[in-house]
């Protein structure tokens, strides 16, 4: 038996709101598998589970707001799941007492208890059994659900007996008042939707035999309040998620400045071969395939934190951890104000088309909020790149507890001495912000080098 806990999702998070679990009490989870969502000052982020088991209770409820490292859930091993019916069955052979039970003739009233037929709740039982056994398409378990259509008693029309939407739409004309009589509600459930104003036809009940329970009518209320709040944001939600984001930001930097002893390099580099490499490749593939150039420096950055492993790892509990992997944070800024710092995994290992691919996904999902806890978590270097905004320079902040930063500026064309002739050349300035506690300027001026070295030889980027 492990415990879940709240993950750190950011060098300030002390705390986050558990938004929505993904996964009941008794299903079986696997590892990377998303099982809850956490909203935190920066927004809302998915968050994996990072061994196989099997959930064994749900600790915290929807909208609880949890302390970092505290119990969210326990999950059992596998082993441990399916070993536990084993003790249980041991008492069995202890059942020696049978003989005391003898007097249960004397119980002879068990015949006055006719009414074993009351005991019709086995077919029920029978009748939810078929019922999961039913072929139903996505839609129309969505629909019947909406309309409160009981889909036993929908007649199938599909291919193999699989329930269509149409079928739904049938049904649900045949007996349009059998729904309300077939919805299970929980007395704590009806009186909390009658006060969040909830409609409890378009609740899915996750309560024994589909039974509406307290749970399901606050995910409804949460998800209605987020359809709302993306369609008429308010500017006071507005501002109040800005000033969450920007006391985040201010709060991890501020622990960066007074934990960290940063140093600073800045290298400035000729990008003129590697710039005209890229637009020769890009003319070459379709548009969906064609990369920009922070994806080279990206390439470039992890390949020689690859041979300098003093700048991508973490400094935890007064010591480095250096990284074997290159996962590479990007600053991502966000539409309504303040920044992101997602992990694209493996940029050493990965193409450039590859490592684009992986940065635009991670782009979109974070101006959505959607990242996922690991894309917050793994960064193990950190790379900003403002060039695109017309900046010659940028001195990054350490994001605790990485170690190093790369910045790069605005590709600039100056006059610039190659092969004894001066010429006007496409050049690009590094900067780079790195951990005293780890090396010294001696690594950093190696690491920047190492970097020029790789954009000049871009076929192997």
């Amino acid at each position: 038996m492990f415990e879940f806990k709240m993950p750190s999702l950011g060098a300030s998070m002390e705390w986050g709101v558990l938004a929505e679990w993904n996964v009941r009490e008794g299903d079986t989870v696997e590892r990377g598998q998303v099982i809850c969502e956490v909203e935190t000052e920066k927004g809302n982020i998915d968050v994996e589970i990072w061994q196989d088991g099997v959930v064994q209770k749900l600790v915290a409820e929807p909208g609880t707001k949890v302390p970092v490292g505290e119990t969210l859930a326990l999950v059992a091993t596998e082993a441990e799941a399916e070993g536990e019916p084993e003790p249980v069955a041991e008492p069995e052979p202890v059942e020696e007492p049978k003989p005391v039970a003898e007097p249960k003739p004397v119980a002879e009233p068990e015949p006055v208890a006719e009414p074993e037929p009351v005991t019709e709740p086995e077919p029920v039982a029978d009748m939810e059994e078929e019922r999961q056994r039913l072929r139903v398409s996505p839609a129309a378990r969505k629909r019947a659900a909406e309309l409160g259509v009981p889909l036993e008693q929908v007649e199938p029309t599909g291919a193999d007996g699989a329930i269509t939407l149409v079928d739904v739409e049938a049904a649900a004309k045949k007996a349009p008042e059998a729904p309300e009589h077939h919805v299970r509600v929980s007395p704590v459930a009806k009186r909390l939707a009658a006060e969040l104003g909830v409609d409890l036809s378009a609740v899915d009940g996750t309560g024994e035999h589909g039974a509406i329970v307290r749970a399901d009518v606050e995910r409804t209320a949460r998800e209605r309040r987020r359809e709302e709040a993306v369609e008429k944001p308010t500017v006071d939600e507005a501002d109040s998620q800005r000033q969450a984001m920007r006391h985040a930001i201010a709060a991890a930097m501020e622990r960066s400045k007074r934990e960290i002893p940063h140093y600073y390099l800045e290298h400035t580099v000729d990008v003129t071969d590697t710039l005209q490499w890229l637009a020769d490749r890009n003319a070459e593939v379709p548009p969906t395939e064609r990369v920009l150039p922070v994806v080279l420096f990206m390439r470039a950055v992890a390949l020689a934190a690859r041979e300098v492993p003093e700048m991508n790892g973490h400094f935890v509990d007064g010591e480095f951890r250096p990284s074997e992997a290159v996962h590479l944070g990007n600053i991502v800024s966000m539409r309504g104000g303040g920044v992101v710092a997602p992990a694209v995994h493996d940029v050493d290992k990965k193409s450039s088309g590859e490592v684009m691919a992986a940065l635009r996904d991670v782009v979109k999902r974070a101006r959505r909020a959607k990242l996922r806890a690991s894309e917050m978590t793994d960064p193990t270097l950190t790379l900003t790149n403002l060039g695109d905004q017309g900046v010659e320079k940028v001195w990054g902040v350490i994001y605790p507890p990485q170690v190093a930063i790369v910045g790069v500026g605005k590709i600039t064309e100056r006059p610039w001495a190659k092969d004894g002739m001066l010429a006007a050349r496409q050049t690009a300035t590094l900067t780079l912000a790195a951990d005293h506690r780890v090396s010294d300027g001696i690594v950093g001026a190696k690491f920047l080098s190492l970097i020029e070295a790789f954009l000049h030889q871009p076929e192997e980027l």
